[in-house]
């Protein structure tokens, strides 16, 4: 049988794909290809589970305008599905003068981008969160949590529900496009569509030089580490609270976030990884590391912030560390309050010069198309993400 459509990934990006199109075309044989036992096994499954409301973002961008869309997309979707969704809000809090100079241009980012932040002093602060101290802070409301698996498994049960073939443990070796058609290679199997849509996450470099596509991209892999706070702090905040980040790097700190399971994360980091998939503690790939030290990208983006990764590798390796950068706002953790939590990894797509890239980014043939990046907030935004794409692909 030859598919009118076959989505590569079941992440969350995908999946809403997959919907999307289901819905745009009813009557559509639509084929979803994932390589693991199951959906949100990479990054969907490894984040915080934040909502988050666009503050960050360059006003006007892609990521800017999806985000704000995605929220409600978002809320809407678990409204409909008894999923959950809890608007938490947001601290932003400075804790030195540099952070509270940082403050006044996010707080102007934040009304560019069509939020309505609140500016606190110190004694607003306390008020609303007894347990963190600093100079002032930003708040804003829109912020929320969920769980994103949770929404992927919906999302895919809708999907198989519409008509759609799901097939788990395929991973794609090989990708060849004909002038009427797309075949697609996973296991021993092939698959013949006409149209492709391709949301590989971690490998999405790979997935496009394998269709034959000339990129200059590569996708790097960035470790974030998360530690989850003692069940004695589950009521220690109301709020998820983030440092003012640094806007000349590129992550946005450790940050306490309220589960919608009631627990506390701290985190994450950010560590060069070296294994694309590399969740557990030995995490090391020959091929994946070759990859990397052979991108002169990396190297120029290394030492541009060279005393940075030393930092965040000083961190990863020594909780002292670690505890110092929550501690910086949440004086009252300890050691002992840091518990073990699972790792996360994100997919940062980089050029040659070292720039990373920080919006999304499409490759496109005449019968597919490549989700080269797709960046937090990703997962907030994938139901406009997949509007996008739905619109281009059937364009």
């Amino acid at each position: 049988m030859t598919y009118d459509f076959t989505i590569i990934g079941a992440g969350i990006v995908g999946l809403a794909a997959c919907r999307e199109l289901l819905l745009r075309r009813p009557e559509a044989r639509v084929l979803l290809l994932e390589k693991e036992h199951g959906p949100a096994r990479h990054q969907t499954g490894h984040n915080s589970g934040v909502v988050h409301a666009g503050v960050y973002y360059e006003p006007g961008s892609m990521k800017a305008r999806f985000c704000r869309e995605g929220v409600a997309a978002t809320h809407d979707y678990c409204r409909e599905n008894s999923l959950p969704f809890e608007q938490t809000g947001k601290l932003l809090v400075a804790t030195d003068a540099g952070e509270m100079q940082r403050m006044g241009a996010l707080f102007q980012r934040c009304r560019e981008n069509g939020l309505e932040p609140e500016r606190l002093d110190a004694a607003g602060l306390s008020a609303l969160e007894p347990h963190i101290t600093g100079l002032g802070a930003i708040r804003v409301r829109e912020t929320a949590i969920t769980d994103f698996p949770a929404i992927c498994a919906a999302m895919q049960q809708e999907a198989r529900d519409r008509g759609a073939t799901v097939r788990h443990g395929e991973e794609v070796v090989a990708i060849s496009e004909n002038a009427d058609h797309v075949e697609v290679r996973a296991g021993v199997n092939t698959y013949k569509s006409r149209r492709l849509l391709v949301c590989g996450g971690l490998m999405a470099d790979r997935l496009a030089r394998m269709h034959g596509i000339s990129i200059r991209f590569r996708t790097l892999p960035y470790r974030g580490e998360y530690y989850r706070l003692h069940e004695r702090h589950n009521d220690l905040v109301s709020h998820l609270i983030y440092p003012i980040p640094d806007p000349s790097l590129p992550f946005l700190g450790v940050h306490l976030t309220r589960m919608v399971d009631g627990s506390v994360t701290v985190g994450p980091n950010a560590v060069q990884g070296w294994k694309r998939e590399g969740y557990g503690r030995l995490n090391f790939n020959a091929r994946d590391t070759l990859d990397i030290l052979g991108f002169p990208g990396f190297w120029k983006m290394s030492l541009k912030h060279l005393g940075t990764g030393l930092r965040e590798y000083r961190d990863s390796l020594w909780k002292r560390g670690y505890l110092a950068r929550v501690r910086k706002y949440c004086p009252e953790i300890t050691l002992d309050d840091l518990l073990p939590y699972p790792a996360g990894v994100r997919a940062q797509a980089m050029l040659p010069d070292g720039t990373l890239v920080h919006d999304f980014l499409l490759e496109r043939t005449p019968r597919s198309l490549h989700v080269c990046n797709a960046p937090s907030p990703a997962a907030t935004s994938a139901i406009p993400i997949a509007r996008h794409l739905c619109e281009q692909l059937l364009s």
